[in-house]
């Protein structure tokens, strides 16, 4: 049996604010992460300022926000009422010190708990706040959240306003970087949920007129919608939605400006309307699934105070609209109802067309029905005795503490797996083992899911038969070789879930792993390498002749060295979709081998040389030439 501890007076510790936001950052921006996620905890600083300067605009102060990114230091510079200057410094570094409180003022604002902005000031090694107001400014400096310089008010031309700089901590967000397409659908969806906002980012201007309707036309490409996109807009609430070619379901939903990427109250209620008003409108009992099957919608709902089921707010608890308002559920069942069952009446085409897509969904289900039965009775017998995967004990569809940290390495080969299945963190990340080059299911229906064993045992581990509501790992993660026969591997997985889960990699789940291409080590110290002119850069530091590997495969790394690079200082890259036609991007790079593809491969293909030998083709070289979606 253990010692006791001992427990006095002196164990008991008080910490201020900062103290505790940066001993416990999880607590109130979720996961830090080193911004190879579009929810890392990078890009929820940049979010808390810009929503501040959202909230001035809400209330009919600055029609214009200006954002300003380099390298790791952010501005952001708005046109509101400005801070009260006497409050300047307490506003960025009280807790529950805020103007959000008083609900006449800011009823349906996303940040009522008076930490956003503190807590960007505690994680940055920088943070300045400059509030302009009625010809007089206010200027403080802070570092870490500790007041490093406070001028006194003086005089200014300026516009009235606030301007806050500041460059997140490194010790907290290891390796960070910014990756400038989840900014741009940050930027994007602000001015999508506010008309008439002029948002401006790095010199470029995003602004939009029609709100959800032009959220939809950017995402969706015009070829693949079946009918004209149905706009709906009520007192705090806006509905935008169509059907598309693709399989799944795609979803867009916002609360207060704030997108809930997780979903919540209002997205569960907007899918049981949905179906609801349109199998009244035909009169008839559609299954659900095929109701719902290829939608593309967005919704966005005004609450007040707001209860989200974490500090970054990504996804709604709230059952009723406000205080004394109605449910959630019955608010937007109401106004579904009523709204799209007159678009419809009003216009036959789209209902026409909207029938059609429901039906070919029902004949698409009933047409597989078989095969898929007894792919599930295969793969339900198989999951007892899986060989391809080593699972984890924690899953994302549980409301474990590490939920958020569950992955799923997809591997080429024993050797590979046999890796990282020894050095893994059994308690959130899995090993799928593919036996070889997967099937390229380019241009197939969704029978050769149920119909290849590699294919529809992926879909059962990663349990998104029915879409993504029971996913058990939040990131997903292709794990093979950097040479021509890795990146294939690549290819060809990354062309299963854009055909059959778009949802999937949209929803920013998909990565590719980043392994070292070299290590550079002396007697003394061993530097992990992942590109030439990181290379180049160790063997300067170590100096003469240094003992230089190039690994060449993943069986090449023990299971120790393994484990470095996929613990804390795991690299991904994310698979980011640029564009939204899917079927043309995957015609071109996974269709018969045309001309303009050959051309294409001709005028990008790279063999880097260096000193020593000829290396093989690099991961970012076949993702240019081979992918574009891959970052």
């Amino acid at each position: 049996m253990a010692e006791p501890v001992n427990y006095s007076d002196d164990s008991i510790r008080s910490l201020d604010w900062k103290e505790h936001i940066r001993l416990r950052p999880g607590m109130y921006i979720g996961k830090l992460g080193d911004g190879s996620a579009y929810d890392d905890g990078v890009y929820v600083l940049l979010k808390e300022i810009i929503d501040n300067s959202i909230d001035e605009f809400v209330m009919g102060a600055g029609k214009t926000i200006e954002v300003n990114m380099s390298d790791h230091k952010v501005s952001v510079r708005d046109y509101g009422r400005g801070i009260p200057l006497g409050k300047v410094i307490d506003c960025v570094s009280k807790i529950n010190t805020g103007g959000k409180y008083d609900s006449k003022a800011f009823q349906k604002s996303v940040g009522l708990n008076g930490v956003g902005t503190k807590a960007v000031n505690a994680l940055s090694s920088s943070f300045t706040v400059q509030s302009y107001r009625d010809g007089r400014t206010k200027v403080a400096e802070f570092a870490k959240g500790e007041l490093i310089r406070d001028e006194p008010e003086k005089e200014t031309s300026q516009r009235n306003g606030t301007a806050i700089n500041f460059v997140p901590d490194e010790s907290i967000f290891r390796h960070y970087r910014f990756i400038p397409e989840f900014v741009d659908s940050m930027i994007w969806n602000y001015v999508f949920l506010n008309a008439g906002l002029t948002l401006n980012f790095n010199g470029q201007k995003y602004f939009s007129e029609r709100g959800l309707y032009d959220l939809l036309t950017r995402n969706s490409d015009a070829e693949n919608i079946r009918y004209p996109i149905i706009h709906l807009k009520g007192e705090d609430i806006e509905v935008a939605m169509t059907h598309g070619q693709q399989y799944g379901e795609e979803y867009y939903s916002f609360v207060n400006g704030q997108n809930t990427t997780q979903g919540g109250t209002h997205q569960a209620a907007f899918r049981e309307a949905v179906v609801k008003t349109i199998r009244e409108f035909y009169k008839k009992e559609f299954d659900a699934s095929d109701i719902r099957a290829s939608i593309i919608a967005a919704i966005a709902i005004k609450v007040q105070e707001p209860v989200f089921e974490s500090q970054t707010k990504t996804k709604l608890g709230s059952q009723n609209i406000g205080p004394e308002g109605p449910s959630v559920r019955g608010f937007i069942n109401d106004f579904v109802k009523k709204e799209l069952d007159n678009y419809l009446h009003k216009n036959p085409a789209a209902a026409d067309a909207l029938l059609k897509r429901i039906m070919q969904s029902e004949r698409e289900r009933k047409d597989i029905a078989g095969i898929k039965k007894l792919a599930n009775e295969r793969a339900k017998k198989a999951s007892l005795h899986n060989r391809k995967l080593r699972d984890c004990k924690v899953h994302f569809d549980e409301s474990h503490e590490r939920h958020q940290e569950t992955t799923l390495f997809i591997t080429e080969g024993d050797s590979a797996s046999g890796s990282i299945t020894k050095s893994r963190d059994v308690m959130t990340q899995a090993v799928f083992s593919l036996k070889g080059k997967p099937l390229n299911c380019f241009g197939l229906t969704k029978k050769v899911v149920y119909e290849n064993e590699e294919f529809n045992l992926l879909q059962h581990a990663l349990n998104i038969e029915d879409g993504l509501d029971d996913l058990r790992y939040n990131n997903i993660v292709v794990a093979t070789d950097a040479d021509v026969d890795g990146m294939h591997i690549r290819l060809l997985l990354m062309t299963f879930f854009l055909q059959f889960f778009p949802d999937l990699v949209k929803a920013g789940h998909v990565f590719i792993l980043q392994t070292p291409l070299f290590r550079v080590r002396n007697k003394k110290e061993t530097i992990y390498c992942y590109s030439d002119e990181e290379r180049r850069n160790a063997i300067a530091k170590l100096g003469v002749k240094p003992e230089i590997t190039r690994f060449k495969g993943l069986g090449e790394i023990s299971p120790d060295e393994f484990g470095l690079f996929i613990g804390k200082d795991i690299r991904l890259d994310p698979v980011i979709l640029k564009d939204a036609n899917i079927k043309a991007l995957l015609e071109y790079f996974m269709g018969k081998n045309t001309p303009a593809r050959q051309q294409h491969i001709v005028n990008n293909l790279r063999v880097e040389k260096d000193d020593e030998s000829i290396n093989p083709l690099v991961a970012e070289d076949v993702e240019s030439v081979a992918l574009p979606v891959a970052v």
